[in-house]
């Protein structure tokens, strides 16, 4: 039986090198991941392009919904150009309907336009009202991957959804769990699941280094850095 993947989430390049030094298999490359991660920097980009195993960059031009009209959808296309160039291996992105569904035809576009490149729908997904319906969109626009924590605030709530989902998938498309996921709690996970890839921060909470910084808005206090114990003690509990 092959080891279980673990992707990392970072959004810094410090959490970059720790993530890899961790023992990540893959990358997912962002900013402002307080907010769920958003598009990364194309200095970032070009720093991750250099890494020894896959990183695949967050597509998101905002925080909050991920419902996109046509500047947002022009702007995203025109990030995966710049993710391409660089030579990252992969995109993440997912787009919503004013009803939560997924916007089949919006990733249709996106899927076609990051063709070459992976893709991972992200957790866009766990908005969706049916799950099976999701599913279906997913496979048929041509992700490689779902990354979902069963529509819960973390991936323990949302068991029976995600043996939903992985039920709808069969071997037609990865189910990715993530939110909340550590070498405490994976093998909870784990007993019920048949897991291939997991994702997780694999972070501690990083205080501000000034209360001024809070107080003049340049820092919200919700900042995590990536750790290396707590990558390396996952991944060997995958194994």
């Amino acid at each position: 039986m092959s080891a279980i993947q673990l992707e990392v989430c970072v959004d810094d390049t410090e959490g970059l090198a720790t993530a890899i030094e961790g023992g990540a298999d893959r990358i997912e490359l962002c900013s402002a991941l307080q907010l769920g991660g958003l598009t990364p920097s194309p200095g970032l980009i070009a720093l991750a392009a250099q890494a020894n195993i896959p990183v695949y960059a967050m597509i998101r031009p905002r925080s909050g919904d991920f419902i996109y009209g046509e500047r947002e959808i022009d702007q995203m296309l025109r990030d995966i150009d710049t993710v391409r160039a660089s030579g990252l291996a992969g995109v993440v992105f997912g787009v919503n309907k004013p009803d939560s569904s997924l916007d089949h035809r919006a990733l249709d576009r996106l899927t076609a336009h990051a063709n070459g490149l992976g893709t991972t729908l992200h957790r866009a997904f766990d908005l969706v009202p049916d799950i099976g319906e999701a599913v279906h969109i997913a496979t048929d626009t041509g992700f490689e991957r779902i990354l979902t924590s069963g529509r819960a605030p973390i991936a323990l709530e949302g068991l029976d959804d995600l043996e939903k989902a992985f039920a709808a998938a069969g071997d037609k498309i990865a189910i990715m769990p993530g939110s909340g996921l550590t070498a405490d709690n994976v093998d909870i996970l784990l007993s019920r699941l048949p897991v291939t890839e997991i994702h997780a921060s694999c972070s501690a909470a990083f205080p501000p280094s000034s209360r001024n910084l809070v107080r003049l808005g340049f820092d919200d206090g919700l900042r995590r850095k990536t750790d290396k114990h707590r990558v390396a003690t996952l991944k060997r509990k995958l194994r």
